[in-house]
């Protein structure tokens, strides 16, 4: 953790929906005026999109089927570490990003599927944020979750959060429901291990539970709405939280353990603005006692 060089990492596994937190972060660092250095956890894959696929088939062909990419095998744990840990010292660092599509290859000047090259952070920024797939991540090698300074988990119930990776990998990238399936199921004993841990160092998870039945997510021909979800927001330490301000300030939330506050799901947005702005300004706060 550091004063000077604050870190937020946002963590969720794919489908769980941090490209929507990031929104509402992107949102607040406008309006606060706050300069943030962004890191995507695409970037600190080990592989590229060919090489990724031959290093399954070669995991395969020696027993492991259960190689992904949510395992230290198929990323650079070290690296993201390194990252944080340098940026938390001196407010610099490095990253690069991984081109999804063919939008982003013209943007990147590289072809979907690979990685563009590294590349130091802008001067002048404020903060790190990071989101992806391990900015919490603890093993027996690294600990990413010491250098962040606010640590976010974004975790759907288990059905939810396939529904949403079934959905959106059949009408973006064209996969069938059984190849996504096929991907759920080899990826499982290292969402255990990897992914999971992980919520257990976050500082507040935002959870989201549909109000409708999703018992079957690989018929579900359409994902719950906000209107029919509500969110679970659990705060690690609960110290200094008004939680009877937000109380007044969202209808219909209420709370259900002393740690946890339940808001309907199409109030999450101004949840996050009334929860994730003080955080924000006291730790630009600290960073400006401190400079």
């Amino acid at each position: 953790m550091s004063v000077k060089h604050p870190i937020i990492s946002v963590t969720g596994s794919s489908g769980a929906g941090t490209s929507t937190v990031k929104h509402t972060f992107n949102q607040i660092f406008r309006r606060e005026g706050v300069v943030a250095a962004a890191i995507e956890g695409d970037a600190f894959h080990r592989y590229d999109r060919a090489a990724m696929k031959q290093a399954m088939e070669d995991a395969g062909k020696a027993g492991n089927e259960h190689f992904s990419h949510f395992g230290p095998e198929a990323n650079l744990f070290e690296k993201i570490e390194e990252v944080f840990k340098t940026y938390g010292e001196t407010g610099g660092g490095q990253t690069r990003y991984y081109v999804h599509s063919e939008e982003e290859a013209q943007e990147l000047g590289s072809p979907p599927g690979t990685f563009t090259d590294w590349r130091d952070f802008e001067p002048g920024s404020d903060l790190l944020f990071y989101e992806g797939l391990h900015g919490a991540v603890k093993t027996d090698k690294v600990d990413v979750a010491q250098y962040a300074d606010l640590k976010i988990g974004v975790v759907p119930v288990i059905n939810l959060e396939w529904i949403q990776k079934i959905t959106r990998d059949k009408s973006e990238r064209g996969y069938s429901t059984e190849a996504v399936t096929d991907t759920i199921l080899r990826r499982m004993p290292d969402y255990l291990n990897y992914i999971i841990p992980q919520f257990s160092e976050t500082d507040i998870n935002f959870q989201r539970v549909p109000m409708v039945d999703t018992s079957n997510p690989t018929i579900a021909r359409w994902i719950p709405t906000a209107d029919e979800s509500m969110v679970v927001i659990r705060f690690k330490d609960p110290a200094g939280i008004d939680f009877s301000y937000l109380q007044s300030m969202i209808h219909d939330s209420f709370m259900s353990r002393a740690n946890s506050i339940v808001v309907p799901g199409g109030k999450l947005d101004i949840a996050m603005q009334l929860i994730l702005t003080p955080l924000i300004h006291r730790l630009m706060e600290r960073k400006k006692r401190a400079c």
